[in-house]
């Protein structure tokens, strides 16, 4: 079958080429009822505009860069995190006829920057949504910047500066997570970190801090145990927690795969969650929903940031037109059946 060209469209839809080219590219100034005309004539031939023709008649290339962390780079990696940005992402760029363009960096290698480079002057993509660990990695926001592309940074811990980012409240969500666990009487809160070098999940530790003293229950060291955002680490730590001669009735996990981690060890450990340990997580991975018990957690509105971020740069936005120069999204507990009351109250 023939593949339908502008000219098709125009004929059927009665207007002029550059009418078509308008509504393709969500120019302004067209009518209501023409656009539906043309709309409509899109449909009935399966039109789909040649990327390369749209990239040279606007000298900007109709595509969004995703970046993130290589989950291959891990033991047991996780897709759940990727697929929701994904997801937020794709949703922009094609309501805006654009294409996502995504790519795993590993950043622990030394030509992470070289990499990125050829990236961007190979794709030239119309803007970088750069995601945590890497949103808050100098060296890769400076690489992509030198380029001269617009970026918006996801979760970059500390705030973007000038450029846009897109934020949602780690830091209050585990205080309020937290709290919750002492309103079910916990006493001995563990809290397992993420990774040092992602500053957003870094937050949650402050929140989980914060959250105790709200709930006048003193912090302590021997409480606390570092992972690295994994389910293998998360399993690790938690066999160390269980272990203690005095052991925590809760464990926060400062993400979803090592608060999954934390019920593989306890049920190895014979110890039944909820009944005895209460376990909570954060980002509500679609795992969270699927394993039993399911996982009380943090939902983080990865999708909708994502989305959020592709619009802007699809809109050609980058901070530099906006008051505030970071979008917050709030998160929210979701309560489920990994938690329950503290063992001497259940």
């Amino acid at each position: 079958m023939k593949r339908s060209t502008i000219f098709d469209v125009a004929k059927l839809a009665g207007v002029s080429i550059k009418t078509v080219s308008r509504v393709v590219n969500h120019e302004p100034n067209v009518r209501e009822a023409t656009k539906i005309k043309v709309e409509k004539a899109i449909t009935q031939l399966q039109y789909r505009p040649d990327q390369s023709a749209r990239n040279l008649a606007s000298h900007r290339s109709h595509m969004i860069g995703l970046v993130y962390d290589d989950p291959s780079a891990y033991e047991i990696p996780s897709s759940g995190y990727v697929m929701r940005l994904q997801q937020g992402a794709l949703a922009a760029c094609r309501a805006a006829n654009f294409e996502l363009l995504i790519h795993p960096c590993n950043y622990r290698k030394r030509q992470v920057n070289a990499e990125l480079t050829s990236l961007i002057e190979h794709a030239r993509p119309a803007g970088i949504i750069l995601a945590a660990p890497l949103s808050n990695m100098p060296k890769i926001v400076r690489a992509i910047e030198a380029t001269g592309t617009p970026l918006v940074q996801l979760s970059p811990g500390n705030g973007g500066g000038k450029r846009l980012s897109v934020v949602t409240g780690d830091r209050d969500a585990s205080a309020e997570m937290t709290r919750y666990l002492a309103s079910l009487g916990h006493k001995t809160i563990a809290f397992i970190k993420g990774h040092p070098s992602h500053k957003a999940v870094a937050n949650r530790f402050l929140g989980y801090c914060e959250g105790l003293e709200e709930g006048n229950l003193k912090f302590s060291d021997r409480l606390v145990a570092d992972g690295d955002n994994s389910f293998g680490s998360g399993e690790a730590c938690a066999e160390k927690l269980l272990k203690l001669k005095n052991r925590p009735t809760a464990i926060f996990a400062a993400n979803d795969d090592m608060a999954v981690g934390v019920m593989r060890a306890a049920s190895r450990l014979g110890i039944k969650v909820p009944a005895q340990l209460s376990v909570a997580g954060f980002d509500d991975i679609a795992l969270a929903r699927q394993i039993n018990p399911t996982l009380t957690t943090v939902r983080q509105p990865l999708t909708d940031m994502a989305e959020l971020a592709a619009e802007a740069l699809i809109k050609g936005k980058n901070g530099s037109e906006s008051k505030s120069s970071v979008q917050h999204i709030p998160a929210a507990l979701k309560l489920r059946d990994s938690t329950g009351p503290a063992p001497a109250q259940a």
